[in-house]
Order: C-alpha cells, then structure tokens, then sequence
C-alpha cells in the first residue's frame, strides 16, 4: 500500500509543479509582448497536470477502498504525504521559476517561427538543443526572496490565493476521506469534492484572477515596470506554497464538513 500512495504522491508533485510552472510563461510571455501566445502555450503544461490527475484519481480511489476494508490502516497520514507531496512540488517551481522564465521566452520565440507547435516540436527539439538547454538555467538566489514585497500586490489577495490553494489541495481528498467516516451516505460524499472546490472556484474567478489580469494589463501598456509583475508572480507562487501547508491544516475538518453537508442535503 505505501507504494500505491509514493506513486499517488508522484502524480500530486507533477500536478502541482506544473501549475505552478505556468507563472513562468504568462511572466515571459508580458516580457515579450505576447501573452497571448503565452496563454495558449500554457495549455500544453496544464496538458500534463489533467494528465497527471487522470491517473491520480483511480490510484486514490484504490487507496480509501484499502482503508476501509482494514480498519487498522492510517489513512488520514497517507492522506498528509500526498498534501505533502503537494507542498514539494509547489517549492521545487518555485526554485525552478527563474529558468523557467527564460526557457519559456525560449519556447514563445520558438513557436513563432514554427508556427505550430508539432513543427516547433520536430525543429526545435533535439539532444544538441536539450543540452543547449543548461546554459540557460538560473539558480534561485537569497537575494530574489529581498525583492519580493507584500507591497506589489494586495494583502487580500496573497491570502485568498493561499486559501484557494488549500481548498484545492484538499477537495477530493477531504470528500474522499468524508467517504469513509459515513456508512449511509459514502458515496453522496466521495463525490463531493465540488462543495468544495466550489468555494475556491469562486474566489478565483470573481476575485484573483481579475485582478492579477488588470496589473499584467498595466504592466503591458507600460503604466508599471515589469519588475513588479516579476514580484507579483513570486508573491503568488509563495503563497500557493503556504496554501499547501494550509492544506494539512484544514484536510479533516473539510472531511467533516462534507460528512455533515450530506447528511442534511
């Protein structure tokens, strides 16, 4: 069973690192004056996130059908591992983030001369370019933590990522572990992850993301330097770091949550 949850946790790093990832390219994309282009490429990193969770879904399923057929078993400290694995991804873009910005300029400039992304991919991917690749890695240094401020975006916003994060994290494993504190409604509630994921849903949509969407604006018009956006995107990343740790937090009374919410629906 532990090697069903390492690979459970495997699929939760890669999700949660390509997500993460995908500051890189909005940031290279307002550095080239082609967000446009950026955004569309994006899809192909969060390609491999729905990829990922495709697979990590039934795995996870697998492991609460485990747990309740041996009542011995510690599901809630599989269940923090892979949160856990969750909080390492997350940390590994951040520290990734600065090559990742240049390796995506890399990859837009690319996509304009090809004009495709499988003609991109037959001309620009090759051994002697992948190991072209090194010289343009960036090591993450002390002093970018310096230029980061809480200043360059709202406060309520740094918070609220940080909870959407956590509600992310969490929404199907709480209703997964809500399945199993619940004999009469265990399958009302495995498949209430959206009572969840819904709250995260809207503060996403209603408050972050539009105002993530008027600074980039800004910053392409030129009313703020690009710098800021730089600092943004690293404020972001950090606090879907510590919604992460948030997660761990709020995993069980989430599960109970939803245990009570489908009793009473």
């Amino acid at each position: 069973m532990l090697e069903q949850v390492m690979l459970v946790s495997l699929f939760t790093f890669v999700i949660h690192l390509t997500e993460t990832l995908t500051y890189s390219l909005r940031s290279a994309g307002v550095r080239l004056g082609k967000l446009a282009v950026a955004l569309s490429l994006s899809g192909i990193i969060l390609l491999v996130s729905r990829t990922a969770n495709m697979i990590q879904a039934p795995l996870t399923g697998k492991i609460i059908d485990s747990a309740k057929l041996h009542v011995d078993y510690n599901l809630i400290d599989q269940l923090r591992i892979i949160i856990g694995a969750a909080t390492m991804g997350t940390f590994t873009a951040l520290l990734l983030f600065p090559s990742a910005v240049i390796l995506s300029s890399r990859v837009i400039s690319h996509f304009e001369v090809a004009g495709s992304i499988p003609r991109m991919v037959r001309s620009s991917v090759s051994i002697q370019k992948l190991q072209n690749a090194r010289y343009h890695l960036r090591y993450p240094k002390l002093s970018m933590l310096s230029r980061l401020r809480i200043g360059s975006l709202p406060k309520r916003i740094v918070v609220l990522n940080c909870v959407v994060t956590a509600i992310y994290t969490i929404g199907v494993l709480a209703a997964l572990l809500a399945s199993t504190l619940t004999a009469d409604y265990s399958i009302a509630a495995s498949q209430s992850s959206g009572l969840i994921n819904g709250i995260a849903t809207l503060l996403l949509t209603i408050l972050i993301d539009p105002q993530i969407g008027l600074m980039t604006d800004k910053v392409l018009r030129g009313e703020r330097e690009f710098a800021v956006l730089h600092r943004i995107f690293g404020m972001l990343m950090i606090s879907r770091l510590l919604g992460t740790v948030l997660a761990q937090v709020l995993l069980i009374p989430a599960a109970y949550w939803i245990k009570w919410i489908v009793s009473v629906l």
